[in-house]
């Protein structure tokens, strides 16, 4: 008895607490017009940032086939926003 006893006190706390939890979740969770607020505020959401995201892509994806098409180790050069070699050591 003691034993169904101790497993039902332990059922109810389990229970409890995840209703408490439950419940400052949905008290601190934002409603749907907090959310289309927040997403409105994001960064990406500016053409000025996601055109440079997709400049950036770009450059790296050219800086990649550049590097599988050759032979030198890119990963040594000066400028690496142009062409051209050189070692910097």
């Amino acid at each position: 008895m003691e034993t169904l006893r101790k497993a039902l006190i332990v059922g109810a706390l389990l229970g409890a607490g995840a209703g408490v939890g439950s419940a400052l979740f949905v008290l601190v969770a934002p409603g749907e017009q907090r959310k289309q607020e927040m997403l409105k505020e994001m960064p990406e959401q500016d053409p000025r940032r996601r055109e440079e995201a997709v400049r950036t892509k770009e450059l790296v994806l050219a800086t990649l086939q550049e590097a599988a098409a050759t032979q030198e180790n890119v990963a040594w050069r000066k400028n690496w926003m142009g062409g051209g070699g050189g070692k910097s050591a």
